[in-house]
């Protein structure tokens, strides 16, 4: 079986490139600049799900993606988290916060509802995380 992206993924977030291991989605919500990135391993749900050298490379994707959102929102501090108790596809989110934001110091999931770039922001957004990125 191939990759495929899960329909709430898709419906979340925008399509921003692919990295060698992971597809990277920009959430759209403006409160937070927030990356997805999801691997492309099919049927993978765990992180045990990937080999050792998948992990070791999605820590390094991960990475990148939070020193680019330090680089790009000047973050104060990038959350990173795995839930997926709605979405069983792996995923990770890396999410761009600073002390005051709408949920600071708490999570990000779950707090109120997902305020949309507008349009240009949200394309200036996904160029900005293509060069940023690499991609």
């Amino acid at each position: 079986m191939s990759f495929s992206l899960h329909p709430r993924l898709s419906q979340d977030a925008d399509f921003v490139g692919d990295l060698p291991l992971c597809r990277v989605l920009l959430m759209n919500d403006a409160r937070w600049p927030w990356l997805i990135l999801v691997p492309r391993v099919a049927n993978a749900v765990e992180l045990s799900d990937l080999d050792a050298a998948a992990r070791a490379l999605l820590i390094e994707e991960v990475s990148q993606a939070g020193d680019w959102l330090v680089a790009h929102a000047g973050a104060e501090k990038i959350n990173v988290g795995a839930l997926g108790n709605i979405v069983r596809q792996l995923h990770v989110h890396v999410v761009a916060r600073h002390a005051g934001d709408p949920a600071w110091p708490g999570p990000v999931w779950g707090f109120g509802a997902a305020v949309g770039y507008g349009e240009a922001e949200f394309t200036a957004m996904v160029a900005a995380a293509r060069r940023g990125l690499g991609l």
